[in-house]
């Protein structure tokens, strides 16, 4: 039988038999005939042993995970069952080597930031300066207010910020930053998003200066939206308030990639949740549930010609033609 290449993906099943026979190693008291059958397991198929691989490649980096992040992605049977365990191993395991570095961004961009949200997870804030900020899922930022600025950094995820007028005797700027520049608020409402290598802003009131780190400068007015990286922007597109119902708890779609609607409900939901390409330009429309993704995959799967299949406990699901 053929090997697969190192980096192929890996059969969930199979990445969920290697979690089972994993806890049961690590979890102690496993017998000799216990043993003696995952050693058959392992060498029964080459796939069984490259997933056995992963598996054991995602232990040894859990050792440098932050406990907060390293103890929701491995449940300890005693606590939340073995299935749990097994089920969230295996979802992490699928997602080695890549999600390794998203654990590290996590640990140096979202676990130290001033306010962060969790996966799924909306939150208010108000300033200092009477500043109202929404944090979208999966969000962090930091907060530093001076003599000489307003600056909240946004280190990953989605912002809604309405801007209030500063009271200090000297005018403060009011600047959000990512990691491709820096944005200043013309007393204004708008939105931010980080992307991997791109920002995302909308505005909605007034008009925001947008500063790419490497590129000019340019003023967005209400009405627009633009994604620039650090060398430039691309061309504005228009912005309603469609584009700020995640604030609701909603997903307006208009004529929405099917891939597009998947990948947001991603962003609300632990685990992975996968478009298959022969369905990816389907256009879907609709408003629906951030806050419920299964409501939400039920509703794609009865309306259009999809169905949802769910696996590992349902952390890996791909929307698929029916």
């Amino acid at each position: 039988m053929n090997r697969a290449a190192p980096g192929a993906p890996i059969d969930p099943r199979i990445l969920e038999q290697a979690s089972d026979w994993l806890v049961q190693l690590h979890g102690g008291g496993m017998t000799d005939e216990a043993r003696a059958a995952f050693q058959r397991w392992r060498q029964s198929d080459p796939e069984h042993d490259r997933a056995w691989a992963r598996a054991e490649l995602l232990m040894n980096k859990l050792g440098g995970l932050p406990p907060s992040l390293a103890m929701p992605s491995l449940d300890r049977p005693a606590r939340n069952g073995r299935r749990a365990a097994v089920a969230r191993l295996a979802m992490l395991a699928a997602t080695v080597p890549a999600g390794w570095a998203a654990w590290q961004v996590a640990r140096e961009e979202g676990w130290t930031a001033d306010h962060r949200t969790r996966t799924g997870e909306r939150r208010d804030l108000r300033l200092a300066d009477g500043t109202r900020l929404t944090l979208n899922t999966a969000t962090a930022i930091d907060v530093r207010f001076d003599a000489m600025q307003r600056l909240v950094h946004l280190r990953a995820g989605e912002i809604l910020i309405q801007t209030a007028p500063d009271s200090a005797t000297v005018r403060r700027p009011f600047l959000v930053g990512t990691g491709e520049g820096r944005m200043e608020a013309l007393g204004t409402r708008f939105s931010v998003r980080q992307d991997e290598g791109s920002t995302t802003v909308a505005v909605f009131e007034s008009a925001v200066r947008i500063e790419p780190r490497g590129g000019s400068p340019a003023v967005l007015e209400a009405g627009h939206r633009v994604s620039f990286t650090a060398a430039g922007l691309a061309a504005p597109a228009p912005a309603d308030e469609a584009a700020i119902a995640w604030t609701r708890g909603m997903l307006l779609a208009d004529r929405m990639r099917m891939a597009d609607v998947v990948a947001e409900v991603a962003r609300y939901r632990g685990g992975i949740v996968r478009c298959d390409p022969a369905i990816a330009d389907l256009p879907v429309s609709g408003a629906f549930p951030l806050a419920d993704t299964d409501r939400t995959l039920g509703m794609l799967a009865a309306t259009y010609p999809v169905r949802a299949v769910t696996r590992v406990g349902g952390y890996w699901v791909s929307v698929v033609p029916r």
